[in-house]
């Protein structure tokens, strides 16, 4: 089974959406044979990597909501996600674009650092209040989970791996994606936010059963089976 999973790194929900999923698999028999793939998406693809504002002030400017709304939006954000064991830093996080920490996980995917680097970056921006949108940052993040600085830097230092994330940008677009996180189980099921434990459950079953090999009886005559012969 594979699933795609859209998500953007300053997604408050993404964080708490992957987390739900990562409960079900513990809970689901065949994880050992679940694929799990991170596809981008920008919340905002033209954020600039630089934002003075607070995540308050961002928020309250989106949204046209006055600022003591923000804080008390978040602040309920942030309770949701201290149910999945995650300590969200709101009154710290930085305001950024997340094209290059996109970029950088598509590099990570090809020397199979995809998932570490993944959680490391949603990690650094909810829980640590780092700047995802810094070159140095990056850098920093990339090497902690094992990247090659030299190779890091080459990466953010160059527009490769932009085609990358537009190309999945413009298949969430294609499949009517219109916001994250968003869970592709078989390209047959999809599944939208971050829904409960059960709810990811219920579809991995699912997707699950009508996966996995089924022996259609065409006919049937006299058989034996442990107990018995019919004869």
């Amino acid at each position: 089974m594979k699933i795609e999973v859209w998500s953007d790194y300053v997604c408050p929900f993404c964080y708490i959406g992957k987390r739900r999923l990562e409960e079900a698999l513990e809970q689901f028999p065949h994880a050992d044979n679940v694929e799990v793939e991170f596809k981008s998406f920008e919340l905002d693809p033209n954020a600039p990597t630089t934002d003075s504002r607070s995540i308050y002030e961002a928020l309250a400017k989106k949204y046209s909501m006055p600022l003591e709304q923000a804080k008390g939006t978040t602040a309920q954000v942030a309770a949701q996600a201290r149910t999945v064991g995650l300590d969200y830093d709101f009154d710290n996080m930085v305001v950024t674009g997340t094209l290059d920490s996109h970029r950088l996980t598509h590099y990570a995917k090809t020397v199979g650092k995809e998932k570490e680097l993944s959680e490391a970056l949603l990690k650094a921006y909810f829980v640590d209040a780092k700047h995802i949108g810094d070159h140095d940052v990056l850098v920093e993040i990339a090497t902690s989970v094992g990247l090659d600085a030299d190779a890091v830097k080459d990466v953010l230092a160059s527009d490769v791996y932009t085609e990358d994330v537009r190309a999945e940008e413009k298949r969430a677009s294609d499949l009517g994606i219109t916001g994250v996180p968003f869970f592709v189980f078989d390209n047959k099921y999809g599944v939208s936010g971050a829904q409960p434990t059960e709810a990811f459950t219920q579809v991995l079953e699912k997707t699950w059963a009508e996966s996995a090999p089924t022996l259609q009886v065409l006919s049937g005559g006299a058989t034996c089976t442990d107990d018995n012969c019919d004869i």
